[in-house]
């Protein structure tokens, strides 16, 4: 921030104080306000201080300039140049961080930063009706070319839409972070740009048919269903309800209704929004269909797409029951921002029916997976969580990487308060055991909760205020055994007969100093990859044990500025020497776990009969940082073994030789890495098989991408293709415009499976060359084949 506009921002402070920051209970009646619960000391509370100094440490400037730039003004800051393309998704993300930070702690800075982010949305969006009055009426976003876009995208040329990098994802994190100013901070002037940019949603695609409305909607959207079934929350306009239909996609919706999965490699983090506005909308209008669907879909996802921390997709893709084992095999783990949201689905199926299935699975998600997303001493974020042995993730630094996952990280851990207590009438669930105080103040009730859960295996609530009666529900957690948990008030024990994943009702006359204890006794369990039963991970209680492994080339730890910094890339380590427990019966694998004296959470695994390893030492997975590790443990019987040991090395050994050679790869008919890669397409198509992806052209189509060559020479294009195709299979392959080859595919195989070929590229195709561009393009009346990997790789030494 710069000159008055500096000062204008430091006058408008002293005018925070006075902002109503209780409107998040117009828009959720069931959830307190942050503000009146209060984090006391303990991980949680160290998160969300350490986040505000990381957020504190972003240039506003830099994060308002895309928005600038598309109302036609003069940014006051640069770009931020990482994930160019998708300019603008980081700063509505960070506004809801300010919202919530401020809200939940007063912090000057976030109060002052609100404001002044505000502010200056207001001037672009007024400057939008000025400059744009043809499309951008209410506009405020940071699309890049947003006037080619928006305004072909109304009269149904979807051309310049489809080009571009997820524009109503995009537009969608600004939508949510202006809500949120309002929700959580009670900021009038966001409220209203909000709804005025609501309306631009509505008139942008009044023009579209219904038809055009699904076609549109195949492109990931973000949660565009949600903001509209909010607008209507917010205002009682019917017509923000119908938008919110309007923009729900039939593709999920009836299949999800009709609870049927049909998410087999479907991009994750696409569908997790889709669904939350199923719920919100079915939550408001009492639309059963949207409801079940909504319900449908968090049900199959955490029961049976989601690994022990919570997380879910590799390669940001739900793997289909077969390719289930890529989660070990990958690097490209459950994505953060999928688990951020599905929190959020949590919470809204809680509003519709306080079920304690949904606050064990919330527990999990963010004692495992969310906490570990943050590292402990800098605040970096996590993107990808691998689950494959020996591997590690990498972080985030302030001003570098902007990714998806930077943009919900700044809200993660900015929340933690906002699930631990909710109410229904005179019922007040206790759904977490968080170190807390709650100001119940409808009910002039106040508490406090004192934990060191999960380190100490019992919380204790003292009742501080109690003005008015009410019944407290306990969560009797999951993974607690039948008649094992134990209630007290003040000192006498508390009769129920309350099942697991259920919640205990405590009537009491309560008054103040009464104390509830309740004692939380945990065990230790093993849970099964999903449709890989040979891998296994230990629990303790809801907390994910994991081992560190070393740290050997953690490359890229605190990522760069480079496209893929998210990714891991040091050396995947084979999986043929990770650690393998031999024991013909699974069920004793627990019992042989030894704690460390003196260190809660730890255990020795000196008494299990481990090949590659010995005497590893397993702790919570959150607290694992800055090293390698291992969650999923490959378990076998003593006759497994024998025969798993030299198959593995093979398999192993072939496709670590193609990784080691591998300058550059992309695949094509995943849209991450078609983006990551400048994809040019005309006349093409994509599918499915052996849940690969591929993409081929037909009748002079084509479809291209760019490569780095790393400067080097000696180079081969490696071309994974599938086996099982039909026609003529007749193309050529480029090299910049430079026929490399002539290929005719056509019957070749006749199999269903793969098949990589290997061509040579001319040292004169390629020197001096940072990049080239490579090109399949159909010949007349023919096909490409389906294409599912392209790679330059390295020459095979002969």
């Amino acid at each position: 921030m710069k000159g008055n506009l500096w000062t204008f921002c430091l006058l408008a402070s002293l005018f925070l104080s006075g902002c109503d920051s209780g409107s998040v209970n117009s828009l959720y009646p069931e959830e307190f306000p942050l503000q009146d619960v209060i984090l006391l000391d303990g991980p949680f509370k160290h998160a969300r201080d350490l986040n505000i100094e990381t957020l504190l440490q972003y240039d506003v400037d830099r994060l308002l300039a895309p928005f600038f730039i598309e109302a036609g003004l003069q940014p006051m800051g640069e770009l931020y140049p990482n994930w160019k393309g998708l300019d603008g998704h980081v700063g509505g993300h960070y506004l809801t961080a300010m919202a919530m930070n401020y809200a939940a702690t007063g912090n000057e800075e976030c109060g002052k930063r609100l404001k002044y982010i505000v502010s200056e949305l207001k001037t672009c969006q007024e400057a939008n009706k000025v400059n744009n009055p043809e499309w951008g009426t209410g506009y405020i976003g940071g699309v890049p070319d947003s006037k080619t876009i928006w305004s072909t995208l109304m009269k149904g040329d979807f051309k310049a839409y489809r080009s571009a990098w997820v524009p109503w994802y995009n537009v969608h994190k600004l939508y949510a972070g202006l809500r949120d100013a309002w929700a959580y901070a009670g900021n009038e002037d966001a409220r209203d740009i909000f709804i005025e940019f609501c309306n631009w949603g509505i008139n942008i695609t009044s023009g579209l048919s219904e038809e055009q409305m699904q076609s549109m909607l195949d492109t990931e959207q973000g949660g565009m269903n949600e903001i509209f079934a909010d607008a209507y929350k917010i205002t009682g306009d019917q017509k923000y309800l119908e938008a919110a239909k309007r923009f729900s996609h039939r593709m999920l919706l009836d299949a999800m209704s009709s609870d049927t999965d049909n998410l087999d490699n479907k991009h994750a983090n696409t569908q997790v929004p889709k669904a939350i506005g199923f719920q919100r909308i079915g939550e408001l209008s009492g639309d059963k269909k949207f409801t079940e669907a909504g319900r449908f879909f968090w049900t199959t996802v955490t029961q049976n797409r989601s690994l022990a921390f919570g997380g879910n997709s590799r390669r940001e893709f739900f793997p289909s029951t077969t390719s289930c084992i890529d989660f070990v095999t990958d690097v490209e783990g459950p994505e953060s921002c999928n688990t951020y949201n599905m929190l959020k689905l949590s919470e809204g199926l809680f509003r519709i029916q306080p079920s304690a299935q949904y606050a064990d699975f919330y527990e999990r998600a963010l004692f495992n997976h969310i906490l570990s997303t943050q590292h402990p001493e800098h605040g970096g974020y996590v993107y990808f969580t691998p689950a494959r042995p020996m591997h590690y993730r990498v972080y985030s630094a302030p001003n570098e990487g902007m990714w998806c996952c930077v943009g919900s990280g700044m809200e993660n851990h900015g929340k933690y308060n906002q699930f631990i207590y909710t109410h229904e009438g005179d019922s007040l669930y206790v759904n977490l055991f968080i170190a807390s105080e709650l100001n119940w103040r409808d009910k002039g009730v106040k508490l406090i909760q004192n934990t060191a859960f999960p380190q100490e295996e019992q919380s204790r609530i003292t009742i501080s205020k109690a003005s008015s009666p009410f019944t407290l529900l306990v969560r009797y957690p999951s993974w607690v055994d039948d008649n094992k948990l134990k209630i007290t008030v003040n000192g006498n024990p508390v009769e129920f007969d309350s099942q697991p994943s259920s919640y205990v009702a405590i009537n009491h006359e309560w008054k103040k100093g009464d104390e509830v204890i309740i004692s939380l006794p945990m065990n230790n369990t093993i849970e099964h990859l999903p449709n890989v039963p040979e891998y296994v991970a230990f629990m303790h209680g809801p907390i994910l044990l994991a081992a560190k492994s070393g740290t050997e080339d953690l490359k890229g730890l605190v990522a760069d500025d480079s496209r893929w910094g998210h990714i891991a890339s040091g050396k995947k380590l084979p999986l043929a020497t990770a650690p393998v427990l031999v024991e013909d019966d699974f069920s004793v694998l627990v019992d042989k776990l030894v704690p460390v004296e003196g260190k809660p959470l730890t255990f020795s695994m000196s008494n299990l009969k481990m090949e590659n390893a010995s005497d590893l030492v397993l702790e919570p997975f959150s607290g694992i940082h800055d090293s390698r590790y291992v969650m999923y443990w490959l378990s076998l019987t003593n006759d497994q073994y024998k025969s798993y040991s030299d198959s593995l090395r093979l398999l192993e050994k072939s496709r670590l030789a193609l990784d080691g050679r591998t300058i550059d790869f992309v695949a094509p008919g995943e849209q991450q890495p078609e983006k990551d890669h400048s994809a040019e397409i005309q006349g093409s198509g994509t599918g499915n098989t052996l849940d690969e992806f591929w993409r081929d052209a037909r009748n002079e189509g084509s479809f291209s991408y760019l490569l780095n060559t790393g400067g080097q020479k000696n180079l081969s294009l490696n071309v994974r293709y599938i086996g099982s195709e039909r026609g003529n299979r007749k193309f050529n392959i480029f090299i910049d415009e430079k026929v490399l080859v002539t290929v005719d595919n056509t019957g070749k195989w006749k199999q269903n499976s793969f098949h990589e070929v290997e061509y040579s590229i001319p040292d004169s195709f390629i020197s001096g060359k940072k990049n080239v561009r490579v090109k399949f393009q159909a010949l007349p009346g023919n096909s490409t084949s389906q294409v599912s990997y392209v790679r330059l790789v390295k020459r095979n030494p002969i």
